[in-house]
């Protein structure tokens, strides 16, 4: 296990989000067809009251996505995205006070969410899309870059790699982190994720969270999301509604590797899988 950070605030907006111990991500889909929960909280009602839902379990983000990014999924509009982002973000920021993250690729999208409130952007395009990089950079947020091969519509038809799973993900987030900061984004400002799940097999999956410890070297935030994985499923049998046990064993191996964001549907259970986690690996520290 790499050696514990010094306590590290990121500047999300109005929020400061101290990073210095693991943190959980609360995943707030207003999608129809996400892969776990499409179709669950459309209504901005609804949304509202699972948000309340995840903060009082002690998430300290809640994420808030318009598109599904589920294999085979299909890209909506622009204002599609708004339309069911933007009311979600405005009244978790002025009825809850949320720090609120925004799951998109969309810059129009990013700039209407900073504008709104929101404390963060989370891309799985690691702001690859024409006009993304520029987007952020003027939002003044945190953004998180994630590694995905290929898109979402066929992300999982047979990836392969030319190299081992770690060194490929590594290279390419290296490559964004320097693309970000000859742009102007600050290092400061950058977390990276992994992207289980996004163009990887069970075997990529596995291997990858085994040497996580490879991607602490860039020396960045680590944002993973493991949360009702179809990773789970195959390695254990389990269909998506049983999926929890497998996924809370998995935040804790991230927890040990150098996560400090895990991105989850569970927030109560994988809380308390965190703790724990962190509570064993701080007792080593204190005794150093």
């Amino acid at each position: 296990m790499t050696d514990t950070p010094s306590p590290t605030w990121l500047p999300c907006g109005r929020h400061r989000l101290d990073l210095s111990y693991p943190r959980v991500m609360g995943i707030l889909n207003v999608t129809p067809d996400s892969f776990s929960d499409g179709g669950h909280h459309i209504a901005v009602d609804d949304a509202l009251r699972h948000a309340e839902r995840m903060l009082a379990e002690g998430a300290a983000i809640i994420d808030v996505g318009g598109e599904s990014t589920r294999p085979g999924s299909q890209p909506v509009t622009t204002q599609q995205e708004l339309d069911r982002v933007a009311p979600v973000v405005e009244r978790l920021v002025c009825e809850l006070d949320a720090l609120v993250s925004v799951d998109t690729s969309n810059p129009d999208v990013m700039r209407q969410a900073a504008a709104l409130g929101a404390g963060m952007i989370n891309d799985v395009r690691a702001l690859q899309r024409e006009g993304a990089l520029e987007a952020a950079l003027g939002t003044g947020l945190p953004v998180c870059l994630m590694h995905m091969q290929g898109e979402p519509q066929d992300m999982q038809q047979a990836p392969r790699y030319d190299e081992p799973i770690e060194e490929a993900v590594h290279g390419f987030l290296a490559a964004r982190v320097a693309a970000c900061e000859a742009a102007g984004l600050r290092r400061e400002r950058l977390l990276i994720d992994p992207g289980f799940g996004f163009g990887k097999t069970v075997e990529h999956n596995l291997r990858l969270l085994k040497r996580m410890e490879r991607l602490a070297e860039l020396e960045l935030p680590l944002l993973v999301g493991l949360s009702r994985k179809s990773l789970i499923g195959k390695v254990l049998g389990r269909p998506v509604e049983e999926r929890l046990s497998g996924g809370l064993a998995l935040a804790s191996l991230a927890v040990e590797r150098g996560a400090r964001i895990l991105r989850v549907h569970d927030v109560g259970p994988v809380m308390d899988a965190v703790n724990m986690t962190w509570a064993v690996l701080r007792e080593g520290c204190e005794h150093d």
